[in-house]
Parts: structure tokens; sequence; C-alpha cells
């Protein structure tokens, strides 16, 4: 009998002997980077050393993890990690969830770059999984939404309409807490951190200080839900979804857009005109209000009611640059048709063709003389605003008026050379 003790004794520090070899093994090639090798290492005596000694079950599988992490199989990673914790979380508790942040930072980076280069599928799915990785973390979620976006670009649309029903379920808008203070030597304002603005709210060399929630996401998930639904011929399914977020909040004006946009992609111009009716009634003094459905109405070729929307923005919100670009943008969207009538008759040498002729550059002028104020009144508010300087510009020199048009070359050139 003690022969038989003894050489079980013999046998158990033989295999844990062995155990170790083999991880120390695998550790030795982590930390030179041979992950592949690595994990040949452990997989061949995974059998080995998970049928034997357990107090190097947990190691195993952090070393497994960290082997698959280098190789970036990152959600096989997550969970050899999540498993090694399981196992001894006083052990690895600490190193894996590190491990594990990481990874998550990783992929999303990773995604940024994917982005970057329009490799839109390949990012939808590294922040899907980074969402995946603590679903249950605010933060997160914020992946899940662009991982979203990403698809729409990517035109996986299926992925696209499951992550966006996702966040629906969840009632994420992501809406977050932005922080301001405004230098008193500068007067110029600053966006800062919750740590930063808890501490300048009470020093006197910042006033102003002020916090702005962003908008809801949540009108935007609707109308993708339901644009998708559009697109693959399910328009019941989109009426129901966008039905269903309004039912939820009645007085979002977004939403109420979102369902007015909606219907006039649908064709339904009455339930379209309806809608709108009913936005401007529940808030008649919102400039950006005015200003969507100007866009709304000039997408839709509608350029008087457009033109009325928009200067009722104005009447509204002064300061609003957008409001002005788009309202040049759509006076000069009447040029074309006058540059195509122009160039039938420039052949002609009738007589009362080039009366016409002349009768058509005079109103090309005026369109561009009418575009004048607004340019002017946004390079005021808005010095600069390159977009706004180039446009006046190279209006004054088609008017011939040289000397504003050096003025805003000199402009243009200023800001080039800041």
């Amino acid at each position: 009998m003690k022969n038989i003790i003894y050489t079980i004794a013999v046998l158990t520090t033989f295999l844990s002997y062995g155990q170790k070899k083999e991880l120390k093994q695998a550790e030795k090639l982590i930390d030179q980077e041979f992950y592949s090798e690595a994990l040949s290492v452990l997989n061949d005596n995974s059998d080995f050393i998970l049928n034997a000694d357990k107090k190097f079950h947990a190691q195993f599988y952090s070393l497994k993890g960290a082997a698959l992490k280098g190789e970036s199989r990152f959600m096989e990673s997550v969970s050899s990690l999540r498993k090694s914790i399981e196992l001894d979380s006083r052990k690895y508790s600490e190193k894996n969830t590190l491990m594990i942040q990481q990874i998550e930072a990783d992929l999303v980076n990773s995604a940024v770059e994917d982005n970057k280069v329009d490799k839109f599928s390949s990012a939808a799915l590294k922040l899907y999984n980074a969402y995946q990785i603590n679903p249950e973390k605010e933060d997160n979620k914020n992946y899940l939404y662009f991982a979203a976006g990403s698809a729409v670009n990517g035109k996986e649309f299926d992925d696209a309409l499951n992550y966006y029903l996702i966040l629906k379920d969840l009632g994420y808008t992501g809406v977050s807490t932005e922080y301001y203070v405004t230098p008193v030597d500068s007067d110029v304002e600053l966006k800062v951190s919750p740590t930063e603005y808890n501490l300048f709210k009470k020093s006197k060399d910042y006033k102003n200080q002020r916090t702005v929630d962003t908008e809801s996401r949540l009108p935007e998930i609707v109308k993708n839900i339901a644009l998708i639904y559009v697109q693959k011929g399910e328009v019941d399914l989109a009426i129901s979804a966008i039905k269903e977020a309004r039912a939820v909040n009645p007085n979002d004006i977004n939403l109420l857009l979102s369902e007015a946009d909606l219907y006039i992609k649908l064709g339904d111009r009455d339930k379209f005109a309806e809608l709108m009716k009913l936005a401007v009634e529940k808030d008649p003094n919102n400039a950006i209000l005015y200003y969507n459905l100007g866009v709304i109405n000039g997408e839709q070729g509608d350029f008087e009611a457009a033109k009325g929307y928009y200067l009722k923005a104005l009447e509204l919100d002064s300061t609003y640059s957008a409001t002005y670009l788009n309202l040049v943008s759509l006076i000069l969207e009447g040029e074309s048709a006058l540059v195509d009538q122009m160039n039938e008759l420039v052949t002609s040498r009738k007589a009362s063709d080039m009366d016409k002729y002349d009768q058509l550059e005079i109103q090309r002028i005026g369109l561009y003389k009418e575009c004048l104020p607004y340019l002017e009144k946004l390079i005021e508010i808005d010095p600069e605003n390159v977009e706004a300087i180039t446009t006046a510009k190279n209006i004054y020199y088609t008017i011939d008026d040289i000397d504003k048009f050096k003025l805003m070359n000199a402009k243009l050139q200023e800001i080039e050379n800041q």
C-alpha cells in the first residue's frame, strides 16, 4: 500500500511539473510576442493541462486569452480571459480585466481606422463586438449606435436594422451632458471635462459656467429603422416604428419631422403637409424647425416654400450660419436653368435671341445680387467662414465689383496664412 501511495505522489508531482513547464513555455512565447506559437503549445497540451491539477486551469485560460488577443482574435480572447477570472478571480481578475479593456479599446480604434478607408462592414462588426464586451455599460451602447451607422454606410442594412432595433428596445437616447466655462481673461468659451468643470466653477478665473444636454439620438434611430423598412418594402413596419416612437414621445419635434420625412419618401404629400403644419403649431418659434422645413422642402424641389422657411428661420435666429448658406444655395439653384437657356441662344444671330440672352443675363446677375446680403451678414457674424467668403468673392468678380472681390480675396489669404 505504501508503494502505491508513493507511486501516486510521484505521478502527481510529475504531472504538476509537466503542467508548469508547458505553461511557462507558453508564457515565454507570449512575452516575446510569438502568439501563434504560444497558442500551439497551449492547444497541443490542453487535455494534459485541463485533465490534471485544477490549480493551473485559470493560468491556462489567462495565457490563452493573452495569446488570442495578440492574434487579434478578440472575442475568443475575452471569453478565455473571463473563464480564467471565473476560476480564480483573486489572482487573475485585475490582470485579465485590464486586458479585456485593452481589447475593447483596440476594437474601437481599429474600427475608426476602417471607417477612414471606407471599410464600413469591418468597422461595424468591430464596434458591435466592442459593445458586446460590456453591453450593460452605458458608454458601450454608443459603440452599438456607431456600429449601426457604419453598417448603413457599408450597405449592410439587415445588420444595421438589428443594431437599431436593439438600441430602440434598450431605450437608448445617447443624451450626454457637456460642460462649458469661459476664462475671464479671454472671453472664449471652452468645453471641459466634468472634473475640470467642478474645479473651474469655484474659480474666480472662469465665468459663465454652464451645462448643456446633447440632443437625443432616438429620432434618428427610429427614422433609420423606418427608412430601412421602406427599402426592404416593409412599409407597414416603417410606419409602425415611427408611430410607436411618437406615442412614447408625442412632443418630440424631431420624431414628428422624421414621420413627415417618411411620408414624403412614400409619396404621400398630403400626410407630409399635415405633419408639417402640426410641427409648426407645436413649436412656432423654433428656428431650427423652420430650418429643417426648408431643408425638406428644398430636397423635394419646392424652392419657394423652402425659401420662405429659411427666411422665417433667420427672422427667429439670425446667427445660425447653416441657414444663410442653405438659402444662398437655394437661390443659386435657379442659375442652372438660366445658363441652359443662355447656352441655347449664345450662337444665334437673331436680334430677338440676343435680347432674350441679355434679359437672361440680367436675371442671372439678379440672383447673384439677391445672395449678397445673406453672405455679407454671414461673414459679419462668422468672419472666418471660408465657404461664405469664397462664394461672395466669386459673385463680386462676376458682377464686376472688383474692390469687394479684392477684399474677399485678402480675407481668404489671411485665413490661409493663420
